[in-house]
């Protein structure tokens, strides 16, 4: 046999041993499919998750309330005017402070305002939550806020608070106001005048009927 011929031979060899070196060396891949198999395997069902989705997206029935202090990101998203990024601000706010006491507290969580207050206030529930446990300081500040949801029993203070001349730090100190409500208040007076009556405040934004009522034995209104 001639070199050439040889040479050819030799390297045909050389290139059969190394491709069998490495398909001895190389880790045993998955069958094909197996990889699809598992995902598929793993992955929630489609009719769950379609389920869930039309769940959590369906708007409030009439009536329906959702409690503010066990219900998740998603089951908050259903409320009128919240989002799913609101929403989970909220549950991140519950769970660094606390349960809510009333509608007010949610004045504290960023991207609240009176109007949406208005749009809660006959749809939420107050459970008792599972936030972490309240300093002294928290729990003092929620059982004020808790007031707002009370009826107002026995004697009454006589320094009650003027509508057309109270600031903004003499009306947070009312039951159930927060920043919110207070600007409110003083932005619905700057723009519509004085008060004339203390029922006036049923038309400031974040303001129901059964709250003006349970505030109202606090409050005058000084021509």
């Amino acid at each position: 046999m001639s070199r050439e011929p040889r040479a050819l031979l030799a390297l045909l060899t050389l290139a059969v041993l190394g491709h069998g070196a490495r398909l001895l060396l190389q880790p045993r891949s998955a069958p094909p499919g197996e990889l699809l198999a598992s995902a598929t395997t793993s992955a929630q069902n489609p009719a769950q998750q379609r389920a869930r989705a039309a769940r959590n997206s369906r708007p409030l029935a009439r009536g329906e309330q959702i409690d503010i202090n066990s219900a998740t990101a998603e089951e908050i998203a259903r409320l009128p005017r919240v989002g799913m990024s609101l929403a989970k601000r909220i549950v991140a706010y519950r769970a660094a402070h606390g349960a809510f006491q009333t509608t007010a507290d949610l004045d504290r969580v960023s991207g609240v305002g009176p109007g949406l207050l208005a749009a809660l206030t006959d749809r939420l529930r107050f459970g008792a939550g599972t936030g972490p446990p309240q300093a002294a300081g928290t729990a003092g500040a929620n059982s004020r806020t808790a007031a707002a949801n009370r009826p107002l029993t026995g004697a009454v203070s006589t320094s009650l608070v003027d509508l057309n001349s109270a600031t903004q730090k003499d009306l947070e100190a009312l039951p159930g106001i927060g920043p919110a409500r207070s600007l409110a208040i003083l932005a619905y007076r700057r723009e519509n005048g004085p008060f004339a009556a203390v029922s006036d405040l049923g038309r400031v934004p974040g303001f129901s009927q059964a709250m003006v009522r349970r505030l109202t034995p606090l409050l005058e209104v000084r021509r």
